[in-house]
């Protein structure tokens, strides 16, 4: 077992005690230094001869790195080039993302990750995290036993289910952990030794996959049932017994499945999902922001919600969260978040067949009093008719799902009405920004699941905002572990996006963004960590720490991507 042991020198520089010397140091991640190493070093760990005789600085070698994996033309082979960079030097890999932080998140992310999940097969080259299959069943103990760090404090696992907008991809989604932890450590700075990747690989029923000689996941049919739920709920109890400090993130798990997880364990150990919860924060954020510029107050905002899956349901969830925070109350609390499914608007009268939707659906008299009632239309364009909403969110996973003449309806009631067509990846985007800026005369507030560039609309140019869950959820986990949470709150969600929204600034909103630049995500997410600190406390969840010290303890826990010390263990 490899003991990760930090001590600090006087000024505060890092030294990191370390048993391995010469190829074996050259080959640990976390300790590479590759020819950044001293001379002094060098002698003292073996590694004379093993190394050219320059001593380079990390900004030289951040430089060649970078370089290097420019010199590359497509996405997903500088996908391979920057994780083969985190194989051998984690430190600079790091540098590396954290100075092109806004050009390389597409490619550690989405959305090439996506292609790197469905060829992960094929471009596989060193296993990282921990693979848990129906096999370890009995003995997951023993697995978590081999993690590479005893005092891990993050984990994302996933069932490789639901991977982004992709479907089931078997082996193939524990490319999402790893991304996902990338960006943790990238924008809130949690140091590489207390992550943990895992990917539950109960198998998979992508036929394709089955039938492709070089798979390399557990070769059966997805696990289901009560060997499922047995399956999970052990590895959650050997989670508590073996990184009792850790938070549990769940990641793109079937939607059915995600919701009964999250119920299930989050009063267990602390969790979240991100597809549920992060990315109703973010949404949440856009709306806020959105406020700035509307003038519309938020206790007045209609919501239209097209896409009743995990995202949609998340997001009615936090918004109805944070209207009623608002003083907004009983029926007009409910009218205010409005969700459509594939068969039209949820309605609550008997033939709701997703329990999780339930909690959204409108009562039948009350759609009857809408204009909704039993007999009459109920798709979009009648719901957008109906409900005159400030801002209508897009979850549904397909493409030109706002058409022209429900965009064109929505404007005439709201000046600046906020569109937001989150599904991934772009492909799937319920509409184009161009064409939503273009049916609204330029008035939308225009935010998207996947990167766009910038509109020219006559003489403006519009910088189109992503709602990239990366603005939330890396704060949602930092400040959940410094305030050594029980629990993550609804209350800790709201704060977040709340947080998020005060950082969108004048220049982000003038230029018609509802989000702040990608390059700021370190800022941000300090001050996310901070809300959810705070939030925690307040809700009797956290730690008690007065508000002048929260930031103090959110600086302590950044790690930076700079070479300790090393020092013989």
């Amino acid at each position: 077992m490899d003991q990760y042991r930090i001590d600090h020198t006087p000024d505060r520089r890092r030294r990191v005690q370390v048993r391995e010397r010469g190829t074996r140091l050259l080959g640990h991640h976390l300790h590479n230094k590759s020819t950044a190493f001293s001379h002094e070093e060098r002698r003292q760990f073996g590694l004379e001869g093993l190394l050219p005789p320059v001593v380079s600085t990390m900004a030289q070698q951040a430089e060649r790195a970078y370089a290097n994996i420019m010199r590359k033309t497509e996405p997903l082979e500088r996908y391979i080039g920057l994780a083969a960079l985190q194989d051998r030097n984690e430190h600079l890999f790091y540098r590396v993302l954290l100075e092109h932080l806004e050009e390389l998140l597409p490619i550690v992310y989405t959305p090439t990750v996506g292609e790197a999940c469905q060829k992960y097969s094929r471009i596989f080259r060193r296993a990282r995290g921990l693979w848990i299959t129906p096999e370890h069943r009995g003995h997951i103990d023993a697995a978590l036993v081999n993690a590479p760090y005893d005092d891990v404090r993050l984990i994302v696992v996933t069932d490789n289910e639901r991977i982004l907008g992709l479907g089931d991809q078997g082996a193939g989604g524990m490319g999402i952990p790893i991304g996902k932890l990338a960006l943790y450590t990238a924008a809130a700075g949690i140091h590489p030794a207390l992550t943990l990747p895992v990917s539950l690989d109960v198998g998979t029923d992508n036929r394709a996959l089955l039938d492709d000689e070089l798979y390399i996941g557990w070769r059966h049919p997805r696990l289901r049932g009560a060997a499922y739920d047995e399956l999970v709920d052990e590895f959650v109890q050997a989670v508590r017994r073996r990184f009792p400090k850790a938070l549990l993130q769940w990641e793109d798990f079937k939607k059915g499945t995600a919701f009964a997880l999250l119920e299930r364990y989050r009063e267990v150990l602390p969790s979240f999902n991100d597809d549920i919860q992060g990315t109703a924060a973010v949404t949440a954020a856009a709306l806020i922001a959105g406020t700035r510029v509307s003038r519309i107050p938020l206790r007045d905002q209609r919501v239209v919600i097209l896409g009743a899956g995990a995202a949609g349901v998340g997001i009615g969830r936090l918004i109805r969260r944070v209207l009623a925070d608002e003083g907004v109350a009983g029926d007009d609390l409910v009218r205010a978040v409005v969700c459509l499914d594939s068969r039209g608007l949820v309605v609550d009268d008997g033939t709701i067949r997703d329990e999780y939707k339930r909690e959204l659906a409108l009562a039948a008299a009350m759609a009857e009093s809408m204009g909704l009632g039993s007999g009459r239309p109920r798709d979009l364009a009648a719901v957008v008719g109906a409900v005159r909403p400030t801002a209508l969110v897009g979850t549904s996973g397909e493409p030109d799902t706002f058409p022209e003449n429900v965009i064109r309806e929505m404007a005439r009631h709201v000046a600046r009405p906020v569109v937001l067509p989150l599904s991934n990846p772009t492909s799937q985007c319920e509409a184009k920004p161009a064409d939503v800026l273009a049916w609204t005369n330029g008035r939308a507030l225009v935010a998207t699941g996947s990167p766009f560039p910038p509109v020219q609309y006559g003489e403006r140019t519009f910088v189109i905002g992503q709602a990239n869950n990366a603005f939330v959820f890396p704060g949602i986990g930092l400040g959940t572990m410094v305030a050594e949470a029980r629990r993550v709150s609804d209350g800790m969600l709201a704060a977040a996006a709340r947080a998020l929204a005060d950082e969108v600034r004048d220049e982000h909103l003038d230029a018609s963004s509802l989000f702040p630049a990608i390059a700021s995500l370190r800022r941000v997410t300090a001050r996310v960590a901070g809300a959810v600190v705070a939030a925690a406390r307040d809700e009797g969840l956290g730690r008690a720490l007065p508000d002048d010290a929260i930031p103090d303890a959110i600086d302590a826990a950044l790690w930076a991507p700079e070479y300790p010390e090393l020092v013989p263990a």
